[in-house]
């Protein structure tokens, strides 16, 4: 099933900030804006919640932590003790370069795959790209709704914000 989406594009972000808000204010069904830099205040004005992925780092980083003590007090204690020197065998200071190694690779390689898991970014996926969202425009992307007159008033609200083109798109649900 398709659905109709509206694209505005923007030149600059002061514009896509002040469009941002004002679709919210008129209740239009807001998917996403495009930015090809991160934009301050921008997760505000959609009205996001903070992101879960920073659990996501903690927990992969904490696991990598725990596995990477783990496996090296088995190793030194359990399986394989020797004396060097008449240090311990759970010598935790000589454990501490690998155990934090461990934590920052399994930290980064979670939240990547949890980025990618996500945002549904796999290979072979068909989505389309908007055009110079990535060098030097801005879309936002609203849903219009079901009302008479609901994509013409969104693409008013759109020109009278500043955009400076718009493009009417179907996309699958």
């Amino acid at each position: 099933m398709s659905a109709p989406v509206l694209i505005g594009y923007f030149d600059s972000e002061e514009r896509v900030l002040e469009a941002t808000r004002a679709v919210r204010e008129a209740g239009h069904d807001l998917r996403d804006v495009y930015t090809p830099y991160a934009v301050h205040g921008l997760d505000a004005a959609m009205g996001l919640k903070p992101s879960r992925l920073t659990w996501v780092t903690f927990v992969a980083g904490a696991l990598g932590c725990t596995l990477a003590m783990s496996l090296q007090l088995y190793t030194s204690v359990v399986s394989w003790p020797l004396n060097v020197g008449g240090k311990p065998f759970n010598s935790f200071p000589a454990f501490i370069p690998v155990t934090f190694e461990l934590t920052v690779l399994f930290a980064a390689l979670g939240t990547v795959a949890a980025f990618l898991a996500r945002a549904k970014l796999f290979p072979g996926n068909k989505r389309q790209a908007l055009p110079r969202v990535t060098d030097d425009r801005f879309a936002i992307v609203i849903a219009p709704g079901q009302k008479p007159n609901a994509l013409e008033s969104a693409e008013a609200l759109l020109r009278d914000h500043g955009a400076v083109a718009t493009d009417l798109r179907e996309v699958a649900s």
